[in-house]
């Protein structure tokens, strides 16, 4: 496997990324102000954006991987990369906000050493027009995650 940063002209792969975040208009906006980083076999499989927040703190906005692909550890890959990247830049701070409902992504961050730090109340009903529902759960809060790098 390899990960790379997208090129200038590449196009950003949207279905995954919008298997992350479903919101086509939030995704196109921080896609272009943020640092785009996929992995790839034979086709891409892994992607997530970084977005530089404040100074010397960066945040991954989206991370996502193929379905077809998951419980393989490439989303701890992808993580991994994100922390060495943000390291190499000079950031001190590295945060992540994901689902009341993303059960597997709040396990999986909290593996990867982030620790929870805040709730966004209603976050995701103040900002998404349809509701989100995932392992039964309806997706309402924000959970905020950080880790010094």
């Amino acid at each position: 496997m390899h990960i790379r940063l997208l090129a200038k002209n590449e196009q950003p792969p949207m279905q995954l990324l919008l298997l992350a975040d479903p919101s086509e208009k939030l995704v196109s906006d921080y896609v272009k102000r943020g640092q785009c980083v996929v992995i790839e076999e034979e086709e891409v499989v892994g992607v997530y954006v970084l977005l530089p927040t404040r100074p010397e703190t960066v945040e991954l906005v989206n991370i996502a991987v193929s379905e077809h692909q998951q419980n393989r550890g490439i989303g701890k890959k992808l993580i991994q990369d994100t922390i060495l990247r943000a390291k190499e830049a000079g950031y001190k701070t590295i945060e992540v906000g994901t689902g009341n409902s993303s059960i597997g992504q709040l396990a999986l961050y909290q593996k990867c050493g982030f620790r929870i730090v805040s709730v966004d109340k209603d976050f995701f009903l103040r900002h998404y027009e349809e509701d989100i529902y995932e392992n039964g759960i309806q997706c309402m809060d924000m959970i905020r995650l950080s880790q010094d790098v």
